[in-house]
């Protein structure tokens, strides 16, 4: 089994967003062999005798506080996967032979040795992701061109859609921002308007349901003028600005046979960004103690593994430029890894590593993989996440920082990639610019909320739908609806 540097406890600990390091059992104990054993059951897909493993350890009181959180995890997560991967053979068969009705057992057993069409065994039965079957034509070569032959004019990716032109607007950022030598500029008044709404009957009448819901959080020049509008219940926590993972937070008790329902209304002001970055002026990162943390490893998910060193050492070469060897790495990501649905982060143990081995990732999994890239690299990065915008499309989407000395931190999407231009700038606008249709709830990920959150999180990474929780565990997403509107304002 490939071990990644991973502990139990800090992955239990990340997914509340409190990171606490408390001690270990010595190894070679008879209760650390057991839980050893349990992760390899689960690491098997033996799914039932793992949670029966878990449970006759629990009960018999052999494991310390850490511990019995860490397998009380290990029980949510088993179920977060079996609701992940819920399609049968046969259900995935029908959907490709609509699309492919020449399909064979030889492709399908192809597709998965190639990790094209995501399956897993779970207690001696094969199944498939969600969305496996929509994905092999985003991911194995073939099937996207006989999808692109089939749907000529929808997009694949962040960027590709209708709607906006989002290269004529990235066009007039670049311009603007060196014409009137700006790093901000082009301006959008926003409206949004979030809501949570918890299901009947899924906690006892009367119980305190807790929610958050994501907020945006105030950027000097490039997020500001965010003014409250209104909410439900009107008695609310918005958390500071220095919250990382910003959230406005409300209580409400359930009522018998009714949904109970959250919401908040706000307006803000988004800017696009551009910095004319010339690589010939770019230097080697200074040693600056502000700057150090975003060059570290930080697990389970920015973790320097072998496979992923070795990568880098193929990428990079013998090339020292900062700028370029970003630019050697941005492109390997937009070729190597291209996006396609994703399981729920809390489910996959090192994000960067499970795209290298599986060849594929949304919008968080590339970005992670390149800041990982870029961190072995000497060049710090960080995590933004929130929603895009494409008038009239929107979604969930995550990005990030880069930093070039001396220009400093400047934006950056892995997702959004190399663009399709002869014109250099707007090539690689996505490498130090950003356009004006972004929502940012996070400058970070798995960072605690205001107030904290006292049960695992259903999204142990970003902060983009919201979180539930009552007094005896989290609500799952399945157990509750979200919504998120929004226009821009003249």
């Amino acid at each position: 089994m490939n071990k990644l540097k991973l502990t139990a406890i800090s992955i239990a600990l990340l997914l509340i967003g409190n990171i606490n390091m408390c001690s270990m059992r010595p190894e070679g104990s008879s209760v650390s062999t057991t839980i050893d054993n349990i992760y390899l059951l689960i690491e098997r897909g033996e799914y039932t005798e793992a949670t029966e493993s878990i449970q006759a350890l629990i009960e018999a009181g052999q494991v310390n506080d850490t511990e019995k959180q860490d397998l009380l995890f290990q029980v949510e997560r088993m179920d977060r996967i079996r609701k992940d991967f819920d399609q049968t053979r046969e259900e995935v068969v029908e959907y490709l032979k609509g699309f492919y009705p020449e399909l064979t057992d030889e492709d399908m057993t192809r597709w998965e040795q190639e990790k094209s069409l995501e399956c897993k065994v779970i207690d001696g039965e094969k199944w498939y992701f969600a969305r496996a079957g929509r994905n092999l034509f985003r991911i194995d070569k073939g099937m996207r061109e006989l999808w692109k032959q089939l749907h000529p004019d929808a997009g694949l990716t962040s960027g590709s859609g209708a709607g906006l032109d989002l290269d004529k607007h990235n066009m007039e950022i670049i311009e603007t921002a060196i014409s009137e030598d700006k790093m901000f500029v082009h301006p959008k008044r926003l409206r949004i308007k979030q809501s949570i709404k918890v299901k009947p009957d899924m906690v006892p009448e009367g119980e305190l349901l807790k929610c958050w819901i994501p907020y945006p959080r105030y950027i000097p020049n490039r997020q500001v003028d965010i003014k409250l509008i209104a909410s439900w219940p009107e008695k609310h926590i918005i958390a500071p600005e220095s919250a990382l993972q910003r959230t406005i937070y409300f209580e409400a008790p359930a009522q018998q046979g009714e949904f109970t329902e959250f919401m908040v209304e706000y307006e803000m002001t988004s800017h696009g960004v551009y910095v004319n970055i010339d690589p010939e002026q770019v230097l080697p990162t200074p040693d600056d103690p502000e700057l150090k943390p975003f060059l570290a490893e930080r697990l389970p998910h920015i973790q320097f593994t072998d496979d992923l060193k070795r990568l880098s050492e193929e990428l990079v070469g013998d090339e020292t430029n900062p700028y370029r060897i970003a630019q050697k790495l941005f492109a390997w990501v937009d070729e190597n890894t291209p996006w396609a649905s994703a399981r729920e982060y809390s489910t996959i143990q090192c994000i960067p590593q499970y795209a290298l081995e599986n060849g594929h990732g949304d919008c968080g999994i590339q970005t992670l993989q390149f800041m990982t890239l870029c961190r072995m690299n000497g060049i710090p990065t960080r995590w933004q996440s929130g929603w895009e915008l494409q008038p009239p499309n929107d979604s969930m989407h995550d990005w990030g920082m880069i930093y070039f000395h001396p220009y400093g931190w400047v934006p950056m999407d892995a997702t959004y990639g190399l663009r399709d231009s002869e014109d250099q700038r707007l090539r690689w606008f996505y490498l130090s610019g950003m356009d004006s249709y972004r929502i940012i709830y996070n400058d970070d990920f798995s960072q605690p909320f205001t107030p904290p959150k006292t049960h695992f999180r259903s999204e142990t990474v970003d902060s983009q739908r919201g979180e539930v929780e009552w007094s005896e565990g989290n609500l799952y997403f399945d157990q509750w609806r979200w919504s998120h509107e929004w226009e821009v304002l003249e």
